[in-house]
Parts: structure tokens; sequence; C-alpha cells
């Protein structure tokens, strides 16, 4: 089996860090939102665009990922000449 590539390990990091990140603003909002100050408004309204910004970035990465790992899948379909899904899975599970 095919040790997977170092560069799709980090940004899968990335992503989970981003999700993390995202998860944690979103419980700060939740938490803040009877704080009625101008400061804290100002804040949270920051945030608030921050965190929208972030949550397009991670729907951008997870959907590029999802691209890069459909075409790997196609292109090894296609070196290996797998017609049906059964001789995919028996090849996904053999060792090299």
């Amino acid at each position: 089996m095919e040790t997977p590539d170092p560069s799709s390990m980090t940004q899968q990091r990335l992503i989970g860090d981003l999700r993390l990140v995202i998860e944690n603003a979103e419980e700060l909002l939740k938490n803040t939102d009877h704080y009625t100050g101008l400061v804290y408004q100002s804040a949270r309204a920051k945030l608030a665009m921050a965190l929208n910004a972030a949550n397009e970035e991670l729907v951008r990465f997870e959907e590029e990922q999802l691209s890069k790992m459909i075409e790997a899948t196609r292109e090894a379909n296609e070196l290996h000449h797998d017609r049906t899904g059964e001789e995919r899975i028996l090849r996904a599970f053999q060792y090299h």
C-alpha cells in the first residue's frame, strides 16, 4: 500500500486546525452575545467577518482536496485498468 503524500498530510492537518479555530471562534461568539458595550460589539463584528472568511476558505480547501482525491483515483483506475468496483477495492488492499 502506498504511503500518503507528505504535502497531503500537511493540508489535512491545516484543515483540521482551521476547523478547530472556527469551532472555537463560533463558541466565543455564542458565549459573548450578551455583552452590549460598543467595544465588545465591534470586536464581535470583526470576529464574525473573520469567521465567515475562514469558513469560505475551509470550503475551498476541502473542495480542492476532494478534487485531487477524485483525480488521483481516476488516474490509478486507468493505470491499473480497473473496470469494476471490486477490482478497485481488491487493488486498494494489495501490499506492494
